[in-house]
């Protein structure tokens, strides 16, 4: 929140690469920005660095080798004295190296209206997504594709049509950098500002209290960011390490479940090793979303297995059904 710094890499086609070359001087002039240097802009407490090449140093080092007519525009913007480490700045091109995510295939897991059958396999531990931050007024992750146009959308009003931005002359980011970046910086504190600002929600309330029964185990397993599992009194273990590929993950010796709560695709490393360690494992998920017009959006999950429990259910409602089944009044 108090410093910020923005990353755009972009490899192109040659003509295309000439003209965001243009357009994006054209930009930072329009936009106020003053120049100090080769590459180098100023405007009040912003920087911005800017450079073309023919070949990217990340890609010779990774063995990668764009077409012969192709070239790279690196931009990076930072606010007055931020000077992110080496690890931060090769962090993304460390993730590329690891190469497109491959989709699980599902099995044929169980689907059930709650987490009755949960109560045969206590006590159990949880693993969380973004369900739960959601609830807490969190923006799911997705949004962050929208501040930074990873996906174009081709209809707003619906959130349909979700295709990745890979053309400079489609990419609004630097133009809504160079142009409005003061609006779009606060936006972009949008997802920080709200982790800030959320209180832990009933649902981990209710986590806790099943904790201190004795029903649920930790360590609380986590891929947020947002730290309400620590504020709800928990000892996360945190999975959303994009600089490992598979994270280590703690199984208590008692636990005979996991309980995998708002969590889609990338994160399934966690479920696989519970099944390895024979726990048995419960999915609760709405599997979709309300889209602005009132219609659903149908998002179903990735890669349940046979042998799962599948719960079409909110955080909020399946985690508050357990408890009233495990300590009815």
């Amino acid at each position: 929140m108090t410093q910020m710094y923005l990353y755009h890499s972009v490899a192109a086609p040659l003509a295309e690469i000439e003209v965001a070359w243009e357009e994006n001087h054209a930009m930072l002039a329009e936009g106020g920005w003053k120049k100090v240097g080769a590459g180098r802009f100023e405007l009040g407490d912003l920087r911005v660095h800017m450079i073309r090449m023919e070949e990217h140093p990340e890609d010779l080092r990774a063995g990668r080798r764009l077409p012969a007519d192709y070239e790279v525009i690196d931009t990076t913007f930072t606010s007055v004295n931020t000077f992110p480490p080496r690890a931060i700045r090769r962090r993304p091109w460390e993730v590329l190296t690891h190469g497109v995510r491959v989709k699980d295939t599902p099995g044929k897991p169980v689907y059930a209206d709650d987490l009755a059958q949960l109560t045969d396999f206590l006590p159990f531990q949880v693993e969380v997504g973004c369900g739960v931050s959601y609830e807490a007024g969190i923006p799911p992750l997705h949004r962050l594709h929208e501040m930074y146009h990873v996906n174009e959308i081709e209809d707003e009003q619906l959130r349909k049509g979700f295709t990745f931005v890979l053309a400079p002359g489609r990419d609004p980011l630097l133009g809504e950098m160079f142009l409005d970046n003061e609006d779009k910086v606060s936006e972009l504190s949008d997802m920080y500002r709200a982790c800030f600002e959320a209180e832990v929600t009933p649902a981990l309330h209710a986590l806790k209290r099943m904790e201190e029964a004795g029903h649920m185990v930790g360590p609380f397993i986590t891929n947020n960011f947002d730290a309400l599992g620590a504020r709800a009194g928990f000892e996360e273990q945190f999975m959303r390490r994009y600089d490992q590929r598979i994270p280590p993950v703690t199984f208590h010796p008692d636990a005979k479940a996991l309980v995998v709560i708002g969590l889609h695709a990338d994160r399934r490393w966690v479920a696989k090793r519970a099944r390895a360690a024979g726990l048995k494992v419960f999915l609760v998920d709405p599997e979709g979303f309300p889209r602005p017009d009132g219609s659903w959006f149908a998002y179903p999950l990735e890669a349940p297995q046979t042998g799962d429990v599948v719960v079409r259910q909110t955080a909020a409602d399946a985690i508050s059904g357990l408890e009233r089944m495990l300590n009815p009044a």
